[in-house]
């Protein structure tokens, strides 16, 4: 999925001459994380977050009395504070690739742009969502882990045999193991009445099935 379809496009934005007072009153009435700062001709040029105001708010209060602190507030603009260097991704971007984005510059949203333009933002709650939904989790499923060595076929044999014992798969993902080269652990999801069935046809062609948490994972993994 590509974020272009799941953005939020309704945006809320602030000019960098908005007081902190402002952009805090917005953050709270809107129930929003974070700010996107825009200047007159509508071009992104910032973004604060609720995080970055609670730190400010949090510096001088401790020398300031509550009058001095106001009165300091309503005289500090957004520009001031604001993250200038701005990360952020096409329409095109995929999920995956935001969230690793996210991961890398260890930030909590992305401001999407379309031909030079600000045309939506998702955050780190979006991606998450999407990834949940994309792994199947619900309360009527089962997760099955299955290890296997990294090699042609291992995909479609495992698919066959649940397929032979008629049983759906509800989602499927693959990661390496790091610490075993050449082994890869298949993810999947099945209806919770069909576990035990599943459980049995993967283990009548061979494949050492997990279906809970396993500190030693070694005899699981394939000869």
């Amino acid at each position: 999925m590509y974020i272009g379809r799941i953005m939020h496009t309704d945006l809320i934005t602030v000019a960098p001459e908005t007081t902190l007072v402002e952009a805090k009153a917005i953050i709270e009435e809107k129930s929003i994380d974070h700010l996107l700062v825009v200047n007159k001709n509508k071009k992104l040029v910032g973004l604060v977050s609720d995080r970055d105001l609670k730190q400010y708010w949090a510096s001088p209060a401790t020398s300031l009395s509550t009058h001095e602190l106001n009165y300091l507030l309503e005289k500090v603009v957004v520009s001031m504070i604001m993250v200038k260097t701005v990360v952020t991704v096409p329409t095109s971007t995929t999920i995956e690739r935001a969230a690793l984005i996210m991961q890398q510059h260890r930030i909590s949203s992305l401001p999407v742009m379309e031909n030079d333009e600000l045309v939506g933002i998702i955050t780190s709650t979006d991606v998450m969502g999407v990834l949940l939904d994309a792994i199947g989790i619900s309360d009527n499923s089962i997760r099955l882990g299955v290890f296997v060595k990294d090699t042609i076929g291992k995909l479609a044999e495992l698919t066959a045999t649940l397929k032979n014992a008629d049983v759906n798969i509800q989602s499927l993902f693959c990661w390496p193991e790091k610490n075993h080269p050449g082994i890869t652990q298949m993810v999947l999801r099945v209806a919770s009445q069909d576990g035990s069935k599943a459980i049995s046809a993967l283990t009548d062609q061979g494949f050492k099935v997990k279906h809970q948490y396993e500190k030693d994972i070694t005899p699981f993994l394939p000869a």
